[in-house]
C-alpha cells in the first residue's frame, strides 16, 4: 500500500468521524506494571483514570515499532490534541528549550505565532525529514485544505543510534501516517515502543512513558497530560530517592573516582509533550513547559552538552481554537489568571517526572546492533531501594 492509498484511508476515515475503540484503563491485563503498582506515588495531586496525556479530553496517541533484527530497533510516536483538522482549528502552542542540541522542526513558528496546526510527531533524529513530510501530507489532504500552501510540520527526536541503525533512516511515510491513523483515547503503550523503541536513559533502557495530574474541582478541576522519549543521562533518582548512586550506575562516576571512560555516555535527549484541557495561551503554556521541565531535573538528569530537551505544551480547550479564517480581524478567549498557574505548574512537574519513571519501569532489555545489551531498570533492586528509604506505600 502507498503512503497515498494509506492517507486517503485516514482521511477517510476521519470524516466519517471514525471512533478506535480504546481499551479499558482499569484492565491491568492489558497494562503493564507501572511505578504506582510498586507503590511509588510521585506527588500530592491525583492521577487521572488511565494516568496517562489521553486523559486530557480529546487527546489520542498512535504509535508504530519498527524492528529488524539486531540493527533495526526505531518507531514514530504521535499526538493528535483532538480529534479533527487541526490546520483549520488551530491550538495554543508553547515551546520551551532546556537545552537545544536537537532537531525539533516547527519551532519557530510555534515560538512566534504561538499556536500548533497538525499533529505532534517524535521519532529518531535522521528520519526528521520523512516525518514531517508525512505530517504535511497528511495535513494537505485533510478536506478542507485544499488551498492551503504552508504547513508548519512539528516533529520532534531523540537520536537512537546505540540500539539502532540510525544512519539507515528505517523510518518511511507510511509508518508515521499508519502512527497518526492508529491513534486512539485510552491507556498508552509505553516502554520499548514507537519513537522510544530504540532509547537508552540513565544507561539503561529508556522509551515511551506517560503519566497525568487532575486539579480539584475547586480549581477548576482541570487535567495536565504527559508524554515523555526518554534519551538522556545523570543521576538517576526516583521520587527523590538516589536510585543511580545505589546502584552503582550514573553519569560520571568513573570520571570522579578512577578517571576512567564512563560506564555510558551521558549524552542524550528527552522529548516532552504537555498536554491540557485548561484554558491558556501560548505565553502561559511556555511557562508550563518549564515547570514540566523541572519534572525532567527532579528525576536526577544533569542536561548535558548533547542533550536536546524541548517541552512542547499545549491547551485543547475549544474556546482558545484559533480558526484558519475569520470575518473577525479580532481574537476574543478568556484564560486563567498568571494567579492561578501555581498548581497547574505543581501538576505538570509531578506528571512529567513520572511518566519518565514509568518508561523506565516499563521498558526491557535490548540487544544492540554490536552485540551488547543495554539492560532494563532493575525493577526489583530499585524497589528494594525505595523500602530502605521509607519512600514506598506498601499495597
Amino acid at each position: 500500500m502507498t503512503a497515498n492509498m494509506y492517507l486517503r484511508m485516514i482521511v477517510a476515515a476521519s470524516a466519517l468521524m471514525l471512533v478506535v475503540p480504546s481499551l479499558n484503563c482499569q484492565d491491568k491485563n492489558h497494562v503493564m506494571k507501572r511505578a504506582r503498582d510498586y507503590g511509588i506515588e510521585i506527588g500530592i495531586l491525583r492521577t487521572g483514570a488511565c494516568n496517562a496525556i489521553t486523559d486530557v479530553p480529546g487527546v489520542k496517541v498512535g504509535q508504530v515499532t519498527v524492528k529488524e533484527g539486531d540493527s533495526v530497533k526505531t518507531g514514530v510516536t504521535a499526538i493528535l490534541p483532538y480529534d479533527g483538522n487541526i490546520f483549520q482549528q488551530k491550538v495554543p502552542a508553547g515551546i520551551f528549550v532546556g537545552n537545544g542540541f536537537g532537531k525539533l522542526t516547527g519551532y519557530t513558528q510555534v515560538e512566534e505565532l504561538g499556536n500548533l496546526e497538525t499533529p505532534i510527531v517524535l521519532t529518531n533524529t535522521l528520519s526528521v525529514p520523512a516525518a514531517a513530510a508525512a505530517v504535511i501530507e497528511y495535513t494537505l489532504m485533510q478536506p478542507g485544505n485544499e488551498g492551503v500552501m504552508s504547513v508548519n510540520a512539528v516533529v520532534g527526536e531523540t537520536n537512537d543510534a546505540r540500539l539502532n541503525d540510525v544512519r539507515g533512516r528505517h523510518i518511511t511515510k507510511e509508518h508515521v501516517l499508519q502512527a497518526i491513523g492508529k491513534a486512539a483515547t485510552g491507556p498508552v503503550e509505553e516502554g520499548n515502543v514507537g519513537a522510544g523503541t530504540g532509547t537508552v536513559c540513565f544507561g539503561f533502557k529508556g522509551g515511551i512513558g506517560t503519566a497525568s495530574r487532575i486539579l480539584p474541582q475547586k480549581r477548576g478541576g482541570f487535567t495536565i497530560g504527559v508524554l515523555v522519549q526518554t534519551n538522556y543521562g545523570g543521576i538517576l533518582q526516583v521520587n527523590g530517592v538516589p536510585v543511580g548512586l545505589e546502584l552503582g550506575r550514573y553519569s560520571f562516576r568513573n570520571n570522579v573516582s578512577e578517571y576512567k571512560e564512563d560506564v555510558y555516555k551521558e549524552d542524550g535527549s528527552c522529548m516532552i509533550v504537555v498536554m491540557t484541557d485548561a484554558p491558556l495561551t501560548s505565553r502561559n503554556l511556555k511557562r508550563l513547559g518549564a515547570r514540566a521541565f523541572a519534572g525532567m531535573m527532579r528525576t536526577g538528569a544533569s542536561g548535558s552538552n548533547g542533550s536536546g530537551d524541548y517541552v512542547i505544551a499545549v491547551s485543547t480547550a475549544k474556546e482558545l481554537r484559533i480558526p484558519y479564517s475569520s470575518d473577525s480581524m479580532y481574537e476574543e478567549w478568556r484564560e486563567i489568571r498568571n494567579d492561578e498557574m501555581d498548581l497547574l505548574f505543581q501538576a505538570a512537574a509531578e506528571a512529567t517526572e513520572e511518566a519518565i519513571i514509568n518508561s523506565l519501569f516499563a521498558a526491557e532489555t535490548t540487544k544492540a546492533r554490536n552485540g551488547m545489551m543495554v539492560e532494563a531498570l532493575p525493577i526489583e533492586k530499585t524497589v528494594e531501594i525505595m523500602r530502605k528509604y521509607n519512600r514506598l506505600k506498601e499495597k
